[in-house]
């Protein structure tokens, strides 16, 4: 069973403990359920959203401190719904390994799926602090009132703003894209789903009424925009492939073994920090924020804590890039 389950697995490098042994193997039952009743990998991509968007109207309650025993369950329901959108988040890849049903929708709606999530909660969240704030304004000794509520919240919503724009989603952006880099020297083309954004625009330009529906332009249209913004923040990187390319060619097969190698045993230790970026150590905080009814410090953190861990990631992934490049233009 456990040889079924690596099989569905991208790679067990790119997995952290939890989502190896715990995760990962849920996520194989379901998918051979969904597989059973020939229910397509995108469909369960879709559920995860509606159900992760969903899991908004219970987090915009009072955890026990402000709505007691009932408020502790919605909180609670709030966390297994948004548990349950990232093991059907986690499965529509499983699924589509074990059926072959692959598809650049598939791949593209599987990146946006986090963020279909956290538009809705991050609003919840600012509205359960408009109505519930008496912990935040005890500790800053602010005076309850009114008008004090309402300039603490517009101050909540702009760093809502910054943490979902800047923090989580920018983020799990660039965790998602150094996971498929790793991918690409471990496994090439076929392991990997590094796109690229003149490749993206390309197959947008190629995309008629005739061929495709106006979902699929519509989201392959804003994937290019997806893919600009990892390009943007990982220039060395962006050098290195584009050298690598020069020199031996646009397959990861052309590449030299020992150079393959070379990167991968580069990357590797990036791959355990760049794990803390996404979902599961991420939604471990914002549980705890929410359960002990302060989810607005979950901005906070999301803007320095894992914003330093973001910097710190892309930081020591475009030095080593450098490193490589520079040794092979020589």
């Amino acid at each position: 069973m456990k040889e079924k389950i690596q099989k569905t697995l991208k790679s067990s490098e790119t997995e952290d403990w939890l989502d190896l042994h715990v995760v990962r193997p849920l996520c194989y039952y379901f998918a051979v359920a969904f597989a059973k009743f020939d229910i397509h990998p995108n469909t369960v991509t879709i559920m995860s959203m509606i159900i992760g968007a969903g899991s908004a109207l219970l987090f915009a309650h009072g955890c026990f401190v402000y709505e007691g025993t009932t408020g502790l369950i919605y909180n609670i329901a709030a966390v297994v719904l948004l548990c349950l959108a990232d093991i059907l988040d986690c499965t529509d890849g499983q699924l589509a390994r074990m059926t072959g049903k692959k598809s650049p929708l598939g791949r593209i709606l599987d990146g946006v799926a986090g963020f279909t999530w956290f538009v809705p909660i991050y609003i919840a969240l600012v509205w359960r602090f408009y109505l519930h704030h008496d912990i935040e304004f005890q500790w800053l000794g602010i005076e309850n009132t009114e008008q004090n509520t309402w300039i603490a919240t517009a101050v909540v919503f702009v760093l809502g703003i910054i943490s979902g724009v800047w923090g989580m989603a920018g983020q799990q952006r660039l965790a998602d894209y150094y996971i498929q880099v790793h991918l690409f020297f471990l496994k090439g083309e076929k392991g990997a789903e590094l796109d690229n954004s003149v490749d993206v625009e390309r197959k947008y330009q190629a995309m008629t009424p005739e061929n495709s529906s106006w979902a699929e332009r519509y989201f392959q249209k804003s994937y290019i925009g997806y893919t600009k913004k990892q390009e943007a923040v990982t220039p060395q990187f962006q050098r290195l492939m584009k050298t690598l390319k020069e020199k031996f060619g646009a397959s990861a097969s052309d590449i030299p073994e020992g150079l393959r190698k070379e990167i991968h045993d580069a990357s590797l230790p990036v791959i355990f920090w760049n794990g803390l970026l996404t979902f599961n150590f991420r939604s471990l905080w914002f549980f705890i924020f929410c359960l002990l009814d302060v989810p607005a410090l979950n901005f906070l953190w999301e803007i320095f804590i894992m914003g330093a861990l973001y910097f710190y990631v892309n930081r020591r992934h475009e030095t080593f890039c450098k490193r490589i490049n520079d040794k092979i233009s020589e």
